[in-house]
């Protein structure tokens, strides 16, 4: 019998992970506070339900896909949400990039009922997401890992088990920080190599041959940059808010890394010229317009 499966947040991470999940053969319901991204999942042949609490009443899993950590919270301890309604046994596969005090102390409390928690970000975007070609860095014990791998692996196309509760969160927020670097690095690297009369594209082909180059140069620049599409379907404000985890975590653990606190800058000081809805890979707009900027 092939496994029920509830997808929460039907944006376009979530909706991807349903249409996924059901195209490799799991009974998957979805849900969301929007009718209309509802609706949008019943067009692409996935079922979908009016509440949390009818979503629970018959599902093996759960997949969380929501914004923030305070998403998470609210559907998991708010009213009528999963530790109201779950059955024992129930897991919750988080995919949100969270911070590991959220996902910890979540799977504390629904512990207390039997129901597991595991932090499983993602990778990939969008496109990965409908693909089943995104990855996940996973934070659970050994049998919890265990347990939720066949749902992991029909969503995405690496899982790595990084630790127990908590360190997939840390792991995501290690791995956007980079990408926040690289994205600036690189645009910053092929700005150079312009001024000094050296077509780009060859030099990013040459970075991309050598030790320079990395999944943003050889991803986000062909795909999204230097054709300026940008749309790679995730936005400056999502990457925002994780850059600002990034630093959090840092401040927290009391560590001096000048780097990323330079990046971190760099994405706040672009709030003045690019809105939080814009593409994240238009960072790049900051370095060079005549590069970069749209329409040129």
């Amino acid at each position: 019998m092939a496994l029920s499966i509830g997808v929460i947040g039907l944006g376009n991470m979530g909706a991807g992970m349903a249409t996924t999940l059901a195209r490799k053969g799991f009974n998957v319901r979805g849900f969301d506070l929007s009718e209309q991204a509802r609706t949008r999942l019943e067009e692409k042949g996935v079922s979908s339900v009016a509440s949390v609490a009818e979503l629970l009443q018959s599902v093996d899993a759960v997949v969380l896909s929501l914004p923030k950590a305070e998403h998470v919270q609210a559907v998991c301890l708010g009213d009528n949400g999963i530790f109201d309604h779950g059955k024992p046994g129930l897991m919750v596969i988080d995919t949100t990039t969270s911070t590991p005090e959220v996902s910890r102390s979540l799977a504390a409390r629904l512990g207390e009922k039997n129901i597991g928690f595991i932090d499983a970000p993602v990778s990939g975007g969008p496109a990965g997401a409908a693909a089943g070609t995104m990855s996940m860095v996973v934070g659970a014990t050994d049998e919890q890992f265990a347990t939720v791998r066949p749902v992991l692996e029909a969503m995405s196309a690496s899982q790595v088990h990084v630790g127990d509760c908590g360190a997939g969160n840390v792991a995501k927020i290690a791995n956007n920080m980079l990408c926040a670097a690289h994205l600036i690095s690189t645009a910053e690297a092929l700005s150079m190599a312009s001024h000094a009369g050296v077509d780009p594209e060859r030099v990013l082909a040459g970075i991309n041959a050598g030790s320079g180059g990395s999944a943003v140069s050889k991803v986000s620049f062909e795909k999204w940059i230097l054709n300026k599409a940008y749309d790679s379907g995730f936005t400056m404000g999502l990457m925002r808010k994780d850059v600002g985890l990034g630093l959090a975590l840092t401040d927290q653990l009391e560590l001096d890394l000048p780097l990323f606190a330079s990046v971190g800058r760099l994405w706040q000081k672009s709030l003045t010229t690019i809105p939080d809805n814009e593409d994240f890979t238009y960072i790049v707009s900051q370095t060079d317009n005549s590069l970069f900027s749209k329409g040129q």
